[in-house]
Protein backbone atom coordinates (compact mmCIF):
# COMPACT_ATOMS: atom_id res chain seq x y z
CA UNK A 1 0.00 0.00 0.00
CA UNK A 2 1.51 3.66 -1.00
CA UNK A 3 2.07 6.01 1.79
CA UNK A 4 -0.55 7.96 0.12
CA UNK A 5 -3.46 5.09 0.42
CA UNK A 6 -2.33 4.35 3.93
CA UNK A 7 -2.99 8.31 4.85
CA UNK A 8 -6.50 8.46 3.62
CA UNK A 9 -7.04 5.14 5.19
CA UNK A 10 -5.90 6.30 8.57
CA UNK A 11 -8.07 9.47 8.01
CA UNK A 12 -10.91 7.82 7.08
CA UNK A 13 -10.62 5.30 10.85
CA UNK A 14 -9.79 8.86 12.48
CA UNK A 15 -12.76 10.21 11.22
CA UNK A 16 -14.80 7.48 11.90
CA UNK A 17 -13.95 7.36 15.66
CA UNK A 18 -14.95 10.95 15.70
CA UNK A 19 -18.37 10.11 14.58
CA UNK A 20 -18.49 7.68 17.14
CA UNK A 21 -17.58 10.53 19.38
CA UNK A 22 -20.60 12.41 18.48
CA UNK A 23 -22.78 9.05 18.43
CA UNK A 24 -21.36 9.14 22.02
CA UNK A 25 -22.82 12.34 22.76
CA UNK A 26 -26.51 11.84 21.32
CA UNK A 27 -26.73 8.69 23.31
CA UNK A 28 -26.34 10.86 26.25
CA UNK A 29 -29.49 12.62 26.00
CA UNK A 30 -28.44 15.72 28.22
CA UNK A 31 -28.22 13.26 30.89
CA UNK A 32 -25.23 14.77 31.63
CA UNK A 33 -24.66 18.80 31.75
CA UNK A 34 -21.99 19.92 29.50
CA UNK A 35 -19.43 20.94 32.48
CA UNK A 36 -19.42 17.72 33.45
CA UNK A 37 -18.64 16.31 30.00
CA UNK A 38 -16.27 18.33 29.16
CA UNK A 39 -14.60 17.53 32.88
CA UNK A 40 -14.90 13.72 32.66
CA UNK A 41 -13.49 14.28 28.82
CA UNK A 42 -10.75 16.57 29.64
CA UNK A 43 -9.81 14.24 32.72
CA UNK A 44 -9.87 10.76 30.64
CA UNK A 45 -8.18 12.42 27.63
CA UNK A 46 -5.29 13.70 30.44
CA UNK A 47 -4.98 9.51 30.95
CA UNK A 48 -4.81 8.73 27.80
CA UNK A 49 -1.95 10.96 26.89
CA UNK A 50 -0.33 11.00 29.65
CA UNK A 51 1.71 7.21 29.12
CA UNK A 52 3.27 8.74 25.67
CA UNK A 53 3.60 12.47 27.21
CA UNK A 54 5.94 10.62 29.65
CA UNK A 55 7.84 8.20 27.49
CA UNK A 56 9.05 11.23 25.78
CA UNK A 57 12.62 12.86 26.83
CA UNK A 58 12.65 15.99 28.95
CA UNK A 59 13.12 18.30 26.19
CA UNK A 60 10.52 16.87 24.42
CA UNK A 61 8.20 17.59 27.22
CA UNK A 62 8.82 20.65 27.82
CA UNK A 63 6.15 23.20 26.90
CA UNK A 64 7.06 26.35 24.15
CA UNK A 65 4.31 28.85 24.17
CA UNK A 66 2.02 29.07 28.01
CA UNK A 67 -0.01 31.73 26.39
CA UNK A 68 -1.27 30.15 23.38
CA UNK A 69 -1.25 26.83 24.95
CA UNK A 70 -3.72 27.96 27.74
CA UNK A 71 -5.68 30.35 25.23
CA UNK A 72 -6.68 27.53 22.82
CA UNK A 73 -7.07 25.08 26.09
CA UNK A 74 -10.37 27.53 26.75
CA UNK A 75 -11.36 27.70 23.48
CA UNK A 76 -11.83 23.92 23.50
CA UNK A 77 -13.74 23.93 26.60
CA UNK A 78 -15.94 26.84 25.06
CA UNK A 79 -16.13 24.45 21.67
CA UNK A 80 -16.81 20.96 23.76
CA UNK A 81 -19.82 22.93 25.53
CA UNK A 82 -21.16 23.91 22.66
CA UNK A 83 -21.05 21.06 20.96
CA UNK A 84 -22.69 18.64 23.27
CA UNK A 85 -25.83 21.25 23.21
CA UNK A 86 -25.92 21.77 19.54
CA UNK A 87 -25.66 17.30 19.27
CA UNK A 88 -27.88 16.62 21.86
CA UNK A 89 -30.66 19.24 19.77
CA UNK A 90 -29.84 19.05 16.54
CA UNK A 91 -29.67 15.71 13.93
CA UNK A 92 -25.96 14.40 13.52
CA UNK A 93 -26.00 15.25 10.08
CA UNK A 94 -27.17 19.30 10.95
CA UNK A 95 -24.94 19.64 13.82
CA UNK A 96 -21.79 18.28 11.87
CA UNK A 97 -22.28 20.34 8.58
CA UNK A 98 -22.08 23.02 10.53
CA UNK A 99 -18.47 22.17 12.29
CA UNK A 100 -17.19 21.33 8.88
CA UNK A 101 -17.23 25.09 8.05
CA UNK A 102 -14.25 25.64 10.28
CA UNK A 103 -12.06 25.74 7.20
CA UNK A 104 -14.13 28.01 5.89
CA UNK A 105 -14.29 30.17 8.89
CA UNK A 106 -10.64 30.16 9.54
CA UNK A 107 -10.59 32.34 5.70
CA UNK A 108 -12.33 35.52 7.52
CA UNK A 109 -10.53 34.93 11.02
CA UNK A 110 -6.90 34.75 9.41
CA UNK A 111 -7.36 37.74 8.07
CA UNK A 112 -8.47 39.39 11.27
CA UNK A 113 -6.39 38.00 13.79
CA UNK A 114 -3.00 37.13 11.20
CA UNK A 115 -3.46 39.97 8.67
CA UNK A 116 -3.58 37.35 6.11
CA UNK A 117 -4.85 38.77 3.01
CA UNK A 118 -6.89 35.98 1.12
CA UNK A 119 -6.62 35.34 -2.75
CA UNK A 120 -10.21 36.22 -4.84
CA UNK A 121 -10.47 32.22 -5.02
CA UNK A 122 -10.82 31.84 -1.26
CA UNK A 123 -13.26 34.37 -0.65
CA UNK A 124 -15.80 32.90 -3.32
CA UNK A 125 -15.20 29.68 -1.79
CA UNK A 126 -16.00 30.79 1.51
CA UNK A 127 -19.73 32.35 0.34
CA UNK A 128 -20.18 29.09 -1.58
CA UNK A 129 -20.18 27.16 1.61
CA UNK A 130 -21.96 29.82 3.64
CA UNK A 131 -24.82 29.31 1.16
CA UNK A 132 -24.63 25.13 2.13
CA UNK A 133 -25.22 26.45 5.72
CA UNK A 134 -27.89 28.94 5.00
CA UNK A 135 -29.91 25.92 2.93
CA UNK A 136 -29.13 23.70 5.73
CA UNK A 137 -30.29 25.89 8.99
CA UNK A 138 -33.19 27.11 6.41
CA UNK A 139 -34.33 30.65 8.55
CA UNK A 140 -37.90 29.72 8.06
CA UNK A 141 -36.76 26.45 9.79
CA UNK A 142 -34.14 27.82 11.98
CA UNK A 143 -33.55 26.15 15.40
CA UNK A 144 -31.45 27.84 18.34
CA UNK A 145 -29.10 24.88 18.73
CA UNK A 146 -27.47 25.92 15.43
CA UNK A 147 -25.84 28.59 17.32
CA UNK A 148 -24.03 26.87 19.40
CA UNK A 149 -23.04 24.65 16.46
CA UNK A 150 -21.29 27.54 14.82
CA UNK A 151 -19.49 28.14 17.94
CA UNK A 152 -18.56 24.87 18.01
CA UNK A 153 -17.16 25.99 14.39
CA UNK A 154 -15.84 29.15 15.46
CA UNK A 155 -13.60 27.84 18.25
CA UNK A 156 -12.63 24.66 16.09
CA UNK A 157 -11.24 27.85 13.47
CA UNK A 158 -9.52 29.93 16.13
CA UNK A 159 -8.09 26.67 17.56
CA UNK A 160 -6.32 25.93 14.28
CA UNK A 161 -5.48 29.09 13.36
CA UNK A 162 -3.62 29.90 16.86
CA UNK A 163 -1.87 26.60 16.18
CA UNK A 164 0.91 28.15 13.79
CA UNK A 165 1.81 30.29 17.10
CA UNK A 166 3.36 26.75 18.55
CA UNK A 167 6.43 25.97 17.53
CA UNK A 168 6.68 22.86 14.78
CA UNK A 169 10.02 21.50 17.08
CA UNK A 170 7.05 20.99 19.98
CA UNK A 171 5.48 17.24 19.44
CA UNK A 172 2.13 16.82 18.98
CA UNK A 173 1.77 14.76 21.99
CA UNK A 174 3.43 17.75 24.43
CA UNK A 175 0.61 20.19 22.57
CA UNK A 176 -2.14 17.77 23.34
CA UNK A 177 -1.25 17.36 27.25
CA UNK A 178 -0.51 20.41 28.13
CA UNK A 179 -3.84 21.85 26.30
CA UNK A 180 -5.39 19.45 28.07
CA UNK A 181 -4.30 19.84 31.23
CA UNK A 182 -4.57 24.20 31.10
CA UNK A 183 -8.34 23.44 30.56
CA UNK A 184 -8.85 21.65 33.97
CA UNK A 185 -9.06 23.70 35.88
CA UNK A 186 -12.03 25.94 34.64
CA UNK A 187 -13.44 22.96 33.71
CA UNK A 188 -13.31 21.41 37.15
CA UNK A 189 -14.48 24.11 38.86
CA UNK A 190 -17.65 24.83 36.81
CA UNK A 191 -18.03 21.25 37.07
CA UNK A 192 -18.30 20.73 40.41
CA UNK A 193 -20.72 23.85 40.51
CA UNK A 194 -23.27 22.35 38.06
CA UNK A 195 -22.30 18.15 39.25
CA UNK A 196 -25.18 16.05 39.09
CA UNK A 197 -25.55 12.00 40.51
CA UNK A 198 -23.54 10.04 37.75
CA UNK A 199 -24.81 6.79 36.77
CA UNK A 200 -21.57 4.05 35.24
CA UNK A 201 -24.01 3.75 32.18
CA UNK A 202 -23.32 7.81 31.82
CA UNK A 203 -19.91 7.42 32.56
CA UNK A 204 -19.19 4.80 30.44
CA UNK A 205 -20.63 7.31 26.91
CA UNK A 206 -18.64 10.23 28.53
CA UNK A 207 -15.28 8.31 28.50
CA UNK A 208 -15.92 6.45 24.92
CA UNK A 209 -16.23 9.96 23.44
CA UNK A 210 -12.97 11.07 25.31
CA UNK A 211 -11.08 8.16 23.88
CA UNK A 212 -12.73 8.09 20.66
CA UNK A 213 -11.12 11.59 20.09
CA UNK A 214 -7.99 10.89 21.22
CA UNK A 215 -7.90 8.24 18.84
CA UNK A 216 -8.50 10.47 16.27
CA UNK A 217 -5.86 13.13 17.01
CA UNK A 218 -3.89 10.25 16.70
CA UNK A 219 -4.49 8.54 13.81
CA UNK A 220 -4.87 12.55 11.59
CA UNK A 221 -1.06 13.28 13.48
CA UNK A 222 -0.11 9.81 11.94
CA UNK A 223 -1.89 10.52 8.37
CA UNK A 224 -0.32 14.11 7.84
CA UNK A 225 3.20 13.03 8.96
CA UNK A 226 2.78 10.27 6.02
CA UNK A 227 1.09 12.66 2.81
CA UNK A 228 0.58 15.86 1.96
CA UNK A 229 -2.25 17.31 3.28
CA UNK A 230 -3.55 18.43 -0.12
CA UNK A 231 -3.34 14.70 -1.33
CA UNK A 232 -5.33 13.72 1.69
CA UNK A 233 -7.61 16.32 3.02
CA UNK A 234 -10.75 15.32 1.30
CA UNK A 235 -10.88 12.27 3.45
CA UNK A 236 -11.61 14.22 6.70
CA UNK A 237 -15.17 14.78 4.89
CA UNK A 238 -15.82 10.83 5.70
CA UNK A 239 -17.01 11.99 8.94
CA UNK A 240 -19.90 13.93 7.44
CA UNK A 241 -21.02 10.50 5.59
CA UNK A 242 -20.41 8.56 8.67
CA UNK A 243 -22.87 11.14 10.93
CA UNK A 244 -25.21 10.60 8.19
CA UNK A 245 -25.49 7.14 8.37
CA UNK A 246 -25.33 6.45 11.99
CA UNK A 247 -27.96 9.13 12.57
CA UNK A 248 -30.33 7.48 9.80
CA UNK A 249 -29.00 3.80 11.74
CA UNK A 250 -29.11 4.58 15.66
CA UNK A 251 -31.64 7.65 15.36
CA UNK A 252 -34.20 7.53 12.40
CA UNK A 253 -32.40 10.67 11.59
CA UNK A 254 -33.23 10.90 7.49
CA UNK A 255 -31.85 14.05 6.36
CA UNK A 256 -33.61 15.38 3.61
CA UNK A 257 -32.60 16.58 -0.16
CA UNK A 258 -31.40 20.33 0.84
CA UNK A 259 -29.70 18.95 3.84
CA UNK A 260 -27.32 16.92 1.48
CA UNK A 261 -27.21 19.69 -1.07
CA UNK A 262 -26.09 22.12 1.34
CA UNK A 263 -23.79 19.74 2.41
CA UNK A 264 -22.52 19.15 -0.83
CA UNK A 265 -21.68 22.89 -1.18
CA UNK A 266 -19.60 22.74 1.98
CA UNK A 267 -17.55 20.07 1.07
CA UNK A 268 -16.91 21.27 -2.66
CA UNK A 269 -15.02 24.48 -2.01
CA UNK A 270 -12.40 22.75 0.31
CA UNK A 271 -11.75 19.84 -1.77
CA UNK A 272 -8.31 20.22 -3.17
CA UNK A 273 -7.38 21.20 -7.04
CA UNK A 274 -6.27 17.36 -7.54
CA UNK A 275 -9.40 15.94 -6.74
CA UNK A 276 -11.29 18.16 -8.61
CA UNK A 277 -9.37 17.70 -11.41
CA UNK A 278 -9.68 13.77 -11.31
CA UNK A 279 -13.14 13.91 -10.99
CA UNK A 280 -13.68 16.29 -14.21
CA UNK A 281 -11.16 13.92 -16.16
CA UNK A 282 -13.33 10.91 -15.67
CA UNK A 283 -16.36 12.45 -16.85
Amino acid sequence: MSSINLAILLLVLGNLMASLSDVAVKVLEGGVSPFQYIFIRQLVSLVLIFPFWIRQSREKRQISNIKITAIRAHIVLIGSGCMVVSITYLSLATANAIFYTAPLLMIPLSMLLLKEKPSTKKVIQTLIGFVGVLIILRPSQFHWAAIFALGTAITLALFNILIRRIPNEQSVITTLLWTTLFSLPASGTLALLYWQPLTLHTFFWVALSASCIITYNGLATMAYKKAPATQISLAEYSGLIFVVLFGVWWFDEVPDALTLIGIGLIIFPLMPKEWLLRIRGKR
